[in-house]
Formats: structure tokens, C-alpha cells, sequence
């Protein structure tokens, strides 16, 4: 039993990773690829170095913690960073094998949507608007949730409007989820 274990995990059509302490512990074919490394290269790194940024790493971080404990599961949509650099869309979800540290042991699938959703180049903030945007926050939401005022997530909704060349902010959001209009 323990051989086809193995063998789905390494043969999966997604990327999947187990982690302890967001501490890449083992990884499929699938997910290396995905991210420009062979297997062996990701086993022992830090999660951190396939983020954009350490400041998003702690982020998703906080966020994530709280849903793995309220709800025992994670998922997103996030930017995630190849080794070449090249910053792309990605589906995430994960579960917590701990409920009392969720970070301590835990198993995540990664997907690969770039294709349908091209990166347009954005701040951090940007990013992390447009992603409260398609979480369905409303701008003071957003606002309380980065702590910023309601104005300055408006400047933000301008700017991604103008970015992406949208008109409102239901284009805005089906441009941000990959549906055509």
C-alpha cells in the first residue's frame, strides 16, 4: 500500500507539498516543475522563497493560520514566484494535520493558472487589494482588513481599473478571476 502512496503523490496532475513549519519537506515532480527546480532542490527550503516577497509570506501566513484553525482548510488564489523570477497565478489549498499548530504539519496542493489569468504587473498592494476584491470585500472591508482608509483602497481600485483596462469593478473582479466578459 505504502508504494502506491507514493506513487500517487509523486504522479499527481497537480503540484502537491507536505510541509512542516512551512518548511518544504517533500514535494511531487509536479510542483518542483511548476516552480523551475528539480525535487531534490525544494526539500528543506522555506516556503518564503517562492513568494514575491517576505512581507507576502508573513501575510498569506496570518491569513492562513486563522482559516486552517477556524475551518481546518486553506484556499486561495495567490502570485507565487518561479526561480527564474517570473511572478504567476496560482491556485493554493492545504490542510492542517495538527489543528493545534497548523503550520506544524500540513498538506497543499498547487495549481497552475497562469494560463488563464496573465499577470499584469502590480504593487503589493495592488495585489493584495485585487485579491480582497475577488474574495468579495467591499472597499471599507479591505480597508479594515490591510489598515488603510476606504479612500486609499479606492485609489488602489482606480489604479488595477485603469491596469487592466476595465471599466468597473465587476470587469474589474471577472479580470482578476480569468472570465472572459
Amino acid at each position: 500500500m505504502d508504494e502506491y502512496i507514493h506513487t500517487i503523490f509523486d504522479y499527481a496532475p497537480v503540484g502537491l507539498l507536505y510541509s512542516e513549519d512551512r518548511i518544504i519537506r517533500h514535494c511531487n515532480t509536479h510542483f518542483a516543475t511548476m516552480f523551475g527546480y528539480r525535487v531534490d532542490e525544494l526539500a528543506n527550503r522555506s516556503l518564503s522563497e517562492l513568494y514575491p516577497s517576505a512581507a507576502e509570506f508573513v501575510r498569506t501566513g496570518e491569513t492562513g493560520i486563522g482559516k486552517l484553525v477556524s475551518e481546518g482548510g486553506y484556499r486561495d488564489e495567490r502570485i507565487m514566484k518561479r526561480r527564474d523570477g517570473e511572478l504567476f497565478w496560482c491556485r493554493v489549498r492545504g490542510n492542517s494535520l495538527n489543528p493545534d499548530a497548523p503550520f506544524s504539519q500540513a498538506v497543499w496542493s498547487f495549481t497552475d493558472i497562469s494560463q488563464t489569468r496573465p499577470i499584469t504587473r502590480l504593487t503589493m498592494r495592488e495585489r493584495q487589494v485585487a485579491k480582497l476584491m475577488a474574495d468579495g470585500q467591499t472597499s471599507k472591508e479591505i480597508a479594515r482588513t490591510l489598515e488603510i482608509s476606504p479612500r486609499t483602497v479606492e485609489v488602489h481600485r482606480r489604479r488595477l481599473m485603469e491596469k487592466f483596462g476595465v471599466r468597473n469593478s465587476l470587469e474589474l473582479v471577472a479580470n482578476l478571476a480569468g472570465i472572459p466578459l
